[in-house]
C-alpha cells in the first residue's frame, strides 16, 4: 500500500495522501472484490478502514502490540495484515518473526487460518521481506544477508505445514524476483522439501505502471515482478495477474507503488 496512514510524517513523502487520494484507492479495494486480501506497509486499522468497506474484519501484524514495542519505530511504521470477509471463518495464531534478532524493526509475517474448522484449513501467511536484494545474492550485502535469514525462517515454517499435512498460501512483497530459473531465494524456501510448493506467480506479467517520483508527470513500469503467491502443492491457484491502476489515475492520485496481485485459490 506504500505507507498506508492517517498520521503522515512529514520526512516521509510516501505517506502523505489527501481525502482524493484515499478515496481512488477505496475504489480500487472495491474493484478488487476480494474475500481475502494480504496487505502490507499498513501503520494503522484506521488508515486501512479509509480504503476498504465495513464488511470485512482487518487483522493486523502482531508486531503493532504494545508487548512488541522494541520492534516498532517511534513515528509510522509498516505493517503487514489481513482484510478478510465477514462470512469467511478464520482463526489468528501468532505472527512469524521471520528475523528474531532483538529489538530489529523488521516486518512479521501476518499468520492465520482460514477455514479452521473445516476438513482443509488453509495456514496464510502476508509478508513483506527485506529490500536492497532483488536479483543475485552478494555476501557481502547486508541487505542479502538479512533476506537469506527470512528465507530459512520461511522454508522452517513451510516444513513444519508440510509435516503437519497442511495447506498454506504464502503472499505479499518478496522484495525480489523469484522467477529467475535458479533463483537462490526459491531455493532457500524450497529447500529439503519432500514436495516443492508452487510459485504461482512464475509467469505474472509485469504490468504495473506508477507515478515517478522524481517526476509526478510520468509514469514508471517495472519490468518484473516481486509480489508473490507460493501454494502448497494440493492448493489450485488460478494464474495471478496484476490488477493495473488507469494511467490518469495514476498521475493524479497518490495510489501505491505496488499494484494487487489477483488469484483464486481452490481445494
Amino acid at each position: 500500500m506504500e505507507w498506508l496512514t492517517v498520521n503522515p510524517n512529514h520526512n516521509v513523502y510516501e505517506g502523505k495522501r489527501n481525502h482524493d487520494d484515499f478515496s481512488a484507492l477505496k475504489g480500487y479495494f472495491e474493484k478488487l472484490n476480494a474475500d481475502v486480501i494480504a496487505f502490507q506497509e499498513v501503520d494503522s486499522i484506521d488508515a486501512f478502514k479509509r480504503v476498504s468497506q465495513p464488511n470485512y474484519t482487518i487483522v493486523l501484524s502482531d508486531r503493532k502490540k504494545p508487548k512488541y514495542a522494541n520492534h516498532q519505530f517511534s513515528d509510522i511504521n509498516q505493517y503487514t495484515g489481513f482484510a478478510i470477509r465477514n462470512n469467511v471463518p478464520f482463526s489468528d495464531p501468532k505472527d512469524i518473526d521471520l528475523y528474531g534478532k532483538a529489538n530489529h524493526k523488521l516486518r512479521f509475517a501476518s499468520y492465520v487460518i482460514l477455514y479452521p474448522d473445516s476438513a482443509t484449513p488453509v495456514h496464510a501467511l502476508s509478508l513483506h521481506l527485506k529490500a536492497g536484494c532483488v536479483g543475485k545474492f552478494y555476501s557481502q550485502k547486508e541487505t542479502c544477508q538479512t533476506l537469506l535469514a527470512q528465507g530459512k525462517s520461511l522454508n522452517r515454517w513451510i516444513k513444519e505445514r508440510e509435516k503437519q499435512g497442511q495447506e498454506y498460501v504464502i503472499m505479499g512483497d518478496f522484495n525480489h524476483n523469484l522467477s529467475f530459473k535458479g533463483d537462490w531465494l526459491w531455493q532457500e524456501f524450497t529447500q529439503g522439501l519432500k514436495q516443492k510448493p508452487e510459485l504461482a506467480t512464475r509467469n505474472t506479467q509485469a504490468s504495473c505502471k506508477i507515478r515517478k517520483r522524481n517526476d509526478a508527470s510520468q509514469l514508471h513500469q517495472f519490468r518484473s515482478v516481486i509480489d508473490h503467491m507460493i501454494v502448497s502443492p494440493k492448493l489450485n491457484a488460478t494464474p495471478p495477474k496484476q490488477m493495473v491502476y488507469k494511467d490518469q489515475d495514476a498521475l493524479n492520485y497518490h495510489l501505491s507503488d505496488h499494484c494487487p496481485i489477483v488469484s483464486q485459490l481452490n481445494w
